[in-house]
């Protein structure tokens, strides 16, 4: 959607829908948007980055923000372009991070008009809280997931814990490039330009960043390490079955091979004796009986 609002000192907030330049070529030129930037905005798979231009002193951020729309079994993160020109702050929104910019008309509505640059940086402050609620949410899944596989470990509950698995990379990543982003503006030569309302409201947004790494990091080491814990017990569990199985086996051979040497057309001792299969049997046990021990025992040794 189209959005314009003013900010301070005849500044002004423009949002365009990154549809429009599909249906209108010409509409970058109408705001002095070069080609690469649009590239930018209609790339769904670029990076967290800025690039300046020192010829017109126009600015380009690109901020990972979450898909909330996502029709997936995990979250994914999308990138959002911002624009920043002499008075002019232009994002580039799509269907899926449209609620970033109803978040930042929101906040031109309980607040007085605020610079360029201190409208950006509140701006990335709201996306930074907006992952808190799915990071909240993912790691109350996660208890309840664990729970539920320290019942029953099933197939459904460890698809569960991948999928969660899955998003926390997802955010992990966007995170780290979005902190990565904020530091390279720190570095930059317009962090020196900002007054004290910007460079503070910039301080706010690296916190919040910084916080995100830390939170996304740390559920991302837990959910990892369950992984691995579950994935032992069920090699274990393979184990355990396949000593069962092999002790089985072994025991049932012994069987065939009592049965097929008694079954050879040769003179064998007891084949004239009618009791034979009674002994047999009580050979075959007792043998069973030993073997059984040994095996366990060599089981239990490992």
């Amino acid at each position: 959607m189209f959005l314009e609002r003013k900010l301070k000192d005849q500044s002004v907030w423009i949002n365009i829908d990154s549809d429009s330049f599909k249906k209108n070529a010409r509409i970058y030129q109408d705001y002095e948007i070069d080609k690469e930037t649009i590239e930018y905005a209609l790339d769904k798979n670029e990076r967290a980055h800025m690039d300046y231009n020192r010829e017109n002193g126009t600015v380009v951020f690109i901020y990972n923000v979450l898909d909330l729309a996502t029709d997936k079994e995990h979250y994914e993160t999308i990138p959002m372009t911002f624009v920043v020109q002499q008075r002019r702050l232009i994002t580039i929104s799509n269907q899926d991070n449209a609620y970033v910019v109803d978040m930042m008309k929101s906040y031109t509505e309980r607040h007085e008009p605020v610079s360029v640059y201190k409208f950006l940086f509140a701006s990335l402050e709201l996306i930074s809280n907006s992952y808190y609620p799915v990071v909240e949410r993912m790691d109350k899944r996660k208890d309840e997931i664990n729970a539920l596989l320290r019942q029953t470990t099933t197939k459904k509950h460890l698809f569960a814990l991948s999928d969660l698995e899955t998003s926390m990379v997802y955010l992990v990543a966007a995170a780290k490039q979005n902190r990565m982003l904020l530091e390279h503006i720190k570095s930059h030569g317009i962090y020196r330009r900002f007054d004290e309302l910007e460079t503070e409201q910039f301080e706010d947004a690296m916190i919040e960043a910084r916080q995100l790494v830390s939170m996304t990091d740390l559920i991302a080491q837990v959910l990892s390490q369950l992984s691995g814990s579950y994935n032992n017990i069920l090699n274990n569990n393979l184990n355990d079955n396949l000593t069962v199985l092999t002790i089985i086996s072994v025991l049932l051979a012994v069987l065939a091979v009592i049965t097929g040497f008694f079954g050879m057309n040769v003179p064998l001792p007891l084949s004239n004796d009618k009791n034979a299969w009674i002994y047999i049997v009580v050979i075959s046990l007792i043998i069973w009986g030993l073997l059984t021990k040994l095996l366990k025992w060599l089981a239990n040794k490992k």
